[in-house]
């Protein structure tokens, strides 16, 4: 999903210097000595992190898992918000014990951060108009138009499969696009597609075609902090178990995608 930054980065840097404490509690034991659990995040990233209309608490998808999880851990969870890039400096830094933001697991990450279980699964997605059977599958998108950003993998995937694509700045531009009936087709993440359906529900348009191979989102830690991550997975499989990574999943999306 497009991350949309509100504050310029001079005035992100000194709310992350503000908002992070040097030297929090990062290993399981100190985190059980100091009662906190201190996580990296966003703060602008709906439905994910963010605070409603641009003010009251951090709410979102990712900071209630964050917070359901310190709670198995039995510690309070304190929030450090920070742009997308300083969110890693400062968990390299100490400031964090944890990263909350829809972190997806690459090969190239796990090379330098370890992860925990994925508590988000999301396959790629063909959005077309309601009651559109032209396309079934991303081979159908070929000949095609659909609405891309030029920076993102959709684009990328969206020409392989034979699309023209139209190039525009995000997901708003492109399903207002195909609600148009300007493009044949969209291609996103199943996120953004459940998030804008259920603001939406009366939208008319549909998932045609899903990936294979979906993007698998995790909390991140500094390399090697491997006992607060196994704490962390045997968290998230307990909230798996009592309903509620599904429960926060249906609040946030209107389906379970912590599987």
């Amino acid at each position: 999903m497009q991350r949309f930054k509100a504050a310029a980065a001079a005035a992100a840097a000194v709310f992350f210097l503000a908002a992070c404490t040097p030297g929090a509690a990062t290993s399981l034991e100190a985190v059980q000595d100091q009662g906190t659990l201190t996580i990296g995040t966003e703060g602008t990233y709906r439905p994910f992190s963010f605070h409603e209309d641009g003010v009251g608490d951090l709410t979102g998808y990712d900071v209630e898992i964050a917070r359901a999880v310190a709670g198995k851990l039995g510690v309070a969870a304190r929030f450090g918000e920070a742009p997308w890039d300083a969110l890693f400096a400062g968990l390299n830094a100490g400031r964090f014990a944890m990263v909350a933001n829809q972190v997806s697991i690459t090969p190239e990450r796990v090379d330098s951060y370890e992860f925990s279980d994925p508590y988000t699964v999301s396959p790629g997605v063909v959005v077309v108009p309601e009651g559109d059977t032209s396309i079934t599958s991303f081979a159908d998108l070929a000949g095609k138009t659909t609405a891309q950003s030029l920076s993102s993998n959709w684009y990328v995937l969206a020409q392989e499969n034979g699309a023209s694509v139209e190039a525009v700045e995000g997901w708003a531009q492109s399903v207002s696009l195909l609600e148009q009936g300007r493009v044949d087709a969209t291609v996103n993440d199943r996120l953004t597609f459940l998030d804008y359906i259920l603001q939406r529900p009366d939208a008319p348009i549909q998932v045609a075609a899903e990936t294979d191979d979906p993007a698998l989102m995790a909390f991140a830690f500094t390399k090697g902090n491997t006992e607060l991550r196994n704490a962390v997975n045997q968290a998230l499989k307990e909230l798996r178990e009592d309903g509620t990574l599904a429960e926060i999943s249906n609040k946030y999306f209107g389906e379970d995608v912590s599987q």
